[in-house]
């Protein structure tokens, strides 16, 4: 009559767990090494002896034949001892400390706590023959050597190989040596520049010029840059300029809701239709990668912090332009062409080709100069970025592996520069007491948003380098030091350098224009035109 053992179901499923052929072959491989640090010590040991010429009438085969027996004893101990303390500590079952970044020190407390235990043992155990105190310790110093270089060689070997089979899953032409940049002569167009250049990058740079080339006066007789003066609506010139390129970034645009609305058609053509036209000649032209200029604004207003999965809620025609352009650059994801769209955060801060219609930029001037920080409203959110920073989320895009990017939505900015307008106009007046602040009332945009930016530190590794205090002492120091000169210049604002100066030049394209819409209407309905226009 057999009796039943409520044991025996653990024990098997212990037993199918752990003692698989892999966990074998990891004890017998480790009792290997320690039976070869014993080994190793015991001849060292040996050899000691003979030099010591204390060998009295023993000859030196006599002598190995002794410490052979003394290893053949001890060895077994040692390995009984030292197999399940190993397995205690993690060893076979891959506990959790063994698999964090203490796994060396968890490697070297289990060996030595095998070699006292050993040493303890024979210490206690009456008739013992006493293994040589420099044997145990020798034994000790070799073991834990012999284990901790196999655990190494074991993870550079994975990590190796795991290289090798990412670089033969990667697209030969994947590495991106060479970049077209669309509008890169403007506000952070003239902040990526340089740190393309600094890398290594050859960069060919298409733009019209519309603010002059001062902004990258000092980098047009770079060797890795070449300049292409055009209008980046005119197709054959798109198609010229990306011939050879493994990369675009897409700057170009008219930016900002006050010069959006200057021209309503021409915001719409330059951001929408020429965005659509530049990625349908790029994927045309096997350039893999587009990185595009998106905006924050695109949440429009919302209580809670908004993330890449929030459903757009512009309330300008620019944010409404930029989802717009995003809707149809998503819809051309391919395996061979990889769009990552780039939503910034409210930039601030100085560039080659500055602002000061931007608000932290603005405010920052007004109470320097002026003696005044206008605020309307107060209460509204905004995420802020850094302009160095923003260009540096498009290198980090540009950089990252292209299975991570593709078709992606990426919040650039911080979590902690995400305040209140009242708030920044509080650490404005911190950096100048004497202004005074100035609140006249509701905003009239309706524009109220905080931002999560998570993605962009898992995907891209993203963190900003500048504060808002930093940025604001930046501004502040160009204002008094001269370096700006009167920040109310028609050329520090895109809608009044628009109205005022490149009015006559930059001008709606009817054939072009009404040629595109045709072939959106054709494409989808035109329904990106009408989100644009807010129908």
């Amino acid at each position: 009559m057999s009796v039943y053992a409520p044991w025996r179901p653990a024990v098997a499923r212990l037993l199918r767990t752990h003692l698989t052929a892999e966990t074998l072959a990891r004890v017998l491989a480790d009792a290997l090494l320690v039976s070869t640090g014993l080994f190793a010590a015991y001849f060292l040991k040996y050899i000691d002896h003979l030099c010591s010429s204390q060998t009295g009438s023993v000859t030196a085969r006599g002598l190995l034949h002794q410490y052979l027996g003394l290893y053949a004893a001890d060895v077994w101990p040692l390995l009984v001892i030292s197999i399940p303390l190993f397995w205690l500590s993690g060893f076979y079952s891959r506990g959790l400390a063994y698999q964090s970044r203490f796994k060396a020190l968890i490697i070297v407390q289990a060996v030595g706590g095998s070699h006292l235990v050993f040493a303890a043992v024979q210490w206690f155990v009456p008739g013992a023959v006493t293994t040589p105190r420099p044997v145990v310790l020798g034994s000790w110093i070799i073991v834990t050597v012999l284990l901790l270089g196999a655990r190494l060689w074991s993870a550079v070997w994975k990590y190796v190989a795991a290289i090798d089979r990412e670089l033969r899953r990667r697209p030969a032409r994947q590495r991106v040596r060479s970049v077209l940049v669309v509008g890169g002569a403007g506000y952070i167009g003239s902040a990526l520049l340089p740190l393309l250049l600094e890398r290594g990058y050859r960069v060919r740079l298409l733009d019209l010029f519309l603010y002059g080339d001062e902004a990258i006066g000092e980098f047009l007789d770079h060797p890795n840059l070449e300049i292409m003066r055009a209008d980046f609506r005119q197709i054959d010139k798109v198609v010229e300029a990306v011939q050879g390129m493994d990369a675009i970034v897409h700057l170009g645009a008219i930016v900002g809701d006050p010069a959006c609305e200057l021209n309503s058609d021409l915001a719409l053509e330059v951001n929408l239709m020429a965005t659509r036209m530049i990625a349908e000649v790029a994927r045309g032209s096997g350039v893999r990668r587009l990185v595009f200029a998106s905006t924050c604004s695109v949440y429009g207003a919302g209580s809670a912090p908004a993330n890449e999965r929030s459903k757009p809620d512009p309330v300008s025609l620019y944010a409404r332009s930029k989802v717009a352009s995003e809707v149809v650059l998503l819809g051309m994801v391919e395996d061979d062409f990889a769009p990552v769209i780039l939503r910034f955060a409210t930039v601030y801060g100085l560039s080659g080709r500055s602002r000061f219609d931007l608000v932290l930029n603005l405010l920052s001037a007004k109470a320097v100069a002026d003696g005044k920080i206008t605020v309307f409203g107060g209460e509204q959110w905004r995420p802020f970025v850094h302009v160095h920073d923003a260009a540096r989320g498009v290198l980090a895009a540009l950089e990252a592996s292209e299975a991570s990017v593709r078709g992606e939505i990426i919040n650039v900015g911080s979590d902690v520069q995400n305040c209140t307008l009242r708030e920044l106009a509080g650490l404005i007046k911190a950096q100048v007491p004497e202004a005074e602040i100035l609140e006249l009332g509701p905003d009239a945009d309706g524009s109220d948003y905080r931002v999560e930016f998570g993605k962009a530190v898992r995907i891209l590794g993203f963190a900003p380098e500048w504060s808002l205090e930093q940025g604001i002492t930046q501004v502040l120091e160009a204002i008094r030091s001269g370096q700006v000169g009167d920040y109310r210049d028609s050329k520090y604002s895109n809608a009044r350098f628009l109205s005022e100066t490149a009015s006559g030049v930059l001008e709606v394209r009817e054939d072009w224009a009404d040629k595109l819409l045709a072939e959106e209407c054709a494409h989808d309905g035109g329904d990106a035109i009408s989100s644009a226009r807010g129908g």
